[in-house]
């Protein structure tokens, strides 16, 4: 029988091939072979879906009946399906391949840790009282949209140090890039924030209690609040905005891995 762990295990699978496909690509320089990992990447993003769904399917079978957004291993799952998410949205302007290669090469780590790290529960449980909202939803999807954009984002500043050509883009097109991906992700996190807030007085009675998630997501939001205010009233581009972006991307990865492992709080169920 064909189950959710053996779809997102193929869509795993596929996220490395698109990964090959690219180095391929950087070794024949051949244009049939990036029209060939646009394929992959869109067969990767239906396969994942369905592996999701069937998750989501599965839940309501058990008697359980919540979307997969609830644990770690489902958590991770959804971050590589937004980082995909987000690049087909963003294809016309994805035209140089280092930046899907790189996109493609963190949604393969994140769900080979997934599939493979031993500490990471896969099995479908019950919603803790704290998250039996409907708020979980909107939460979660607008945060983890936020993040996928900040992985380009984080991309764009990274490659910003690199000399450009036909795998690197021009420091203009990663510049744009970057700020239009900050905009998508700091507009996606303040919802997410605010939605958070909604659900926080509903699970526990308050709007904001400086638990460690919500200040770092405080943090990180300030981090790109920053980035926006200092562009357009600064001027700032380039490479002070690369800089910034690889900060507060530092940030996201403290927000969403450094407090499940290092810091106690109300979202410990994270991990």
């Amino acid at each position: 029988m064909i189950t959710h762990h053996t779809i997102l295990g193929v869509a795993t699978i596929l996220y490395l091939a698109l990964f090959f496909l690219h180095i391929l690509y950087f070794a024949t320089k051949k244009k049939g072979v990036v029209q060939a990992a646009w394929y992959c990447l869109w067969a990767t993003f239906v396969i994942q879906t369905a592996g999701i769904g069937m998750r989501w399917v599965e839940s309501y079978r058990l008697g359980i009946g919540h979307v997969p957004l609830s644990n770690y291993y489902e958590s991770l799952i959804f971050f590589s399906w937004s980082i995909s998410v987000l690049v087909i949205i963003m294809k016309r302007r994805l035209t140089y391949p280092a930046i899907t290669f790189a996109a493609a090469a963190f949604s393969l780590v994140l769900m080979a840790y997934a599939s493979l790290a031993p500490g990471v529960d896969k099995v479908i449980q019950p919603l803790i009282p704290a998250l039996q909202s409907n708020w979980l939803h909107v939460h979660v999807i607008t945060c983890f949209i936020a993040y996928a954009a900040f992985v380009v984002s984080f991309i764009c500043g990274g490659l910003f140090f690199f000399g450009s050509g036909r795998v690197v883009p021009p420091a203009d097109t990663l510049d744009d890039i970057n700020y239009r991906s900050i905009i998508i992700g700091f507009s996606m996190l303040t919802s997410g924030i605010l939605t958070g807030a909604v659900w926080a007085h509903y699970a526990w009675g308050s709007y904001w209690s400086w638990d460690p998630k919500e200040t770092w997501s405080l943090i990180t939001w300030i981090v790109y609040a920053l980035v926006l205010h200092l562009r357009m009233t600064g001027g700032w581009r380039g490479r002070k905005t690369a800089i910034l972006s690889i900060i507060g991307f530092a940030s996201v990865v403290m927000t969403y891995f450094g407090v499940n492992f290092l810091l106690a709080g109300l979202h410990s169920y994270a991990t």
